[in-house]
């Protein structure tokens, strides 16, 4: 069973949950590559409804945590000491030179 304790003065649960996922992700408990619990499973785990379990997979998504495809929702790889940030930064034109 997850230790998850919902907190009616922090937000939204489903924010709470994918804080608490993302937080698992971090800690390495869930590992980049590999598949999140189904989310029937998250439902029961969380002791949450199947939409709340749904939103906070889409926010995880949108904050570039996790991706999901047919055979489920997945941790996405990093390359070490790439933030999230970094996923959405702008590439660097080297070849570019500033017009003075």
């Amino acid at each position: 069973m997850i230790n998850f304790q919902s907190d009616d003065t922090v937000g939204y649960v489903y924010q709470q949950v994918a804080d608490h996922v993302a937080a698992r992700i971090e800690a390495g408990e869930l590992r980049p590559g590999r598949p999140l619990p189904a989310e029937h499973r998250m439902k029961e785990e969380y002791g949450v409804s199947l939409g709340t379990v749904r939103h906070a997979l889409r926010l995880l998504r949108f904050r570039g945590l996790v991706f999901t495809k047919p055979s489920g929702t997945y941790v996405v790889r990093r390359e070490p000491n790439t933030a999230p940030d970094d996923v959405l930064a702008e590439p660097k034109d080297e070849n570019h030179v500033a017009s003075t």
